[in-house]
This record gives C-alpha cells, structure tokens and sequence, in this order.
C-alpha cells in the first residue's frame, strides 16, 4: 500500500440502521443500497433523504434498478438517470453506477449519459467491472469516462482470490483512477489484501444477521418471520483498525 494513501474503508450499507452503524465503527464512506442478497439495487428517494439527513461521511449512492446483469434497456436508463437526478437534489457525495453492452464492453455511451446527469458527483464504476470480456482495456475506458474509482473483485468470487488481477489493475491505474477491492473482504483478511494487492480503499458490507424481535409468529409462514441484515459497527472498527495499524507500520521510517 502506498504510503502517501491513506486507508479507507467504504462500506455497502443496505439501510439507516446499517449505515449508521458503518459511521459509528469509522467507515471512511457509504455505499447505500437495499436488497444485497441480490448484489445491491437503489434504495428508496425517503431512504436516500433519510441517509442524507443523517450521516456526517461521505454517501454514495447505488444506482442499479434491477438484479442480474448490466445490459440496460432504454427504460432502465431512463429509471437510473432519474435516480442520479434524485441524488443530486438531495445533495449526495456521489454515486455508483456501470453500464456493458451485449459483447461485454462498457457501455460509454449509456455510462456518459449518467456521468453527465450526476455533474460534480463524484462516480463510482461498480462490479459490472468484473464481468468485462477484457479488463485491461476496460479500465480504460473508465478511467476514460473520468470515474474517481472501480469497485472490482478481479472479476472472481472474492477479492481474495482475485487478488492477483487486482494487483495487475492497481499497476495500470497508475494513480488515474482508485481501483476498490471488495467482495468477502473482512477484518480477517483486509490487511493481507491492502499488502497483496496495494491498493488503499476497500469495500465490504460488515454484516450479520438478526433475528426478528417478533414474539407473534404465524404457522407455515416462516418465510416472512425472519429478521434482517445489518452492518457491524464492530467488525467496521476492526477492519479500520486493521488498515491503520498497517498504514502505521508502512510510513513509520526506519531506524
């Protein structure tokens, strides 16, 4: 990790609560999102108002209108422009968008659009990256589209194991654009990540599930008496303690 970088932990919030709990455990940023059993879709104009009210760090927003993949049709596109509009009213730090075309290229023309509408936001390309035919000249194209950042898991399962490409895409930004490492990245790994991939902002979900405070629970409807997802301020707190703890240890100088 360079040592003129400093760490920053970016964390996929799937709510307020989540949020919240990611502000209270020193996340450098939100990612605000719902439905991440499904990879993440936009929230709610009332939850994104709400998250901004709130939070005192930076908040980007999720602009995905549906799961699955990331050929848009032109309804779609309509639906994420007004989205981005939304985030821009409500005085977003910016948001986290990506486009492909069928052949698995980004879409530049559908991705400028977007970027054109969000103005000064500060853009995120998010994990469409990762289905890219070729990443090479793909990360050129977003650093092209004049993106701060590429959330990517080196287009495997996990970070972990895309550490490697990872690596090879951090080289070739060269400083033009952040490559994000994310996808099974938690405080038990997040230091020997930064060291193996050398990149300096990471993105993770921190999350555990609750149970339902319900005492009523209604025969054969089991599927509806579940509890729900939220970020662990705590597991946020050990991952930045872990980034910061290597960060000390890379620029303090030699005797």
């Amino acid at each position: 990790m360079a040592a003129s970088a400093a760490p920053l932990l970016e964390v996929a919030a799937n709510s307020i609560a989540s949020a919240l709990a990611a502000q209270e455990g020193g996340a450098g940023r939100i990612e605000l999102c719902t439905a991440l059993e499904l990879g993440g879709v936009t929230p709610s104009y009332a939850e994104i108002a709400t998250a901004r009210d709130r939070l005192a760090i930076p908040l980007y927003v999720l602009i995905r209108p549906r799961a699955g993949d990331f050929l848009y049709n032109d309804f779609e596109c309509e639906v994420m422009l007004r989205d981005v509009e939304a985030c821009v009213a409500l005085g977003c730090d910016g948001v986290v968008l990506g486009v492909l075309d069928a052949e698995g290229r980004v879409d530049q023309r559908r991705c400028r659009a977007l970027m054109a509408v969000a103005g000064g936001l500060g853009v995120t390309f998010h994990r469409a990256f990762d289905m890219v035919r070729e990443p090479a000249p793909a990360l050129e194209a977003v650093i092209g589209l004049g993106c701060e950042r590429v959330l990517s898991s080196g287009g495997r399962a996990s970070a972990a194991e895309g550490a490697a490409q990872l690596r090879a895409l951090v080289a070739q930004a060269a400083g033009r654009v952040a490559v994000m490492p994310g996808a099974g990245i938690h405080a038990r790994n997040i230091a020997s990540l930064a060291q193996a991939t050398g990149a300096s902002e990471f993105h993770a979900s921190a999350k555990r599930a609750l149970p339902s405070g319900m005492r009523h629970r209604q025969p054969g409807l089991g599927d509806m008496a579940t509890g729900e997802w939220r970020t662990d301020a705590a597991e946020v707190r050990a991952m930045v303690s872990a980034l910061h703890a290597l960060d000390a240890h890379e620029t303090t100088p030699s005797p």
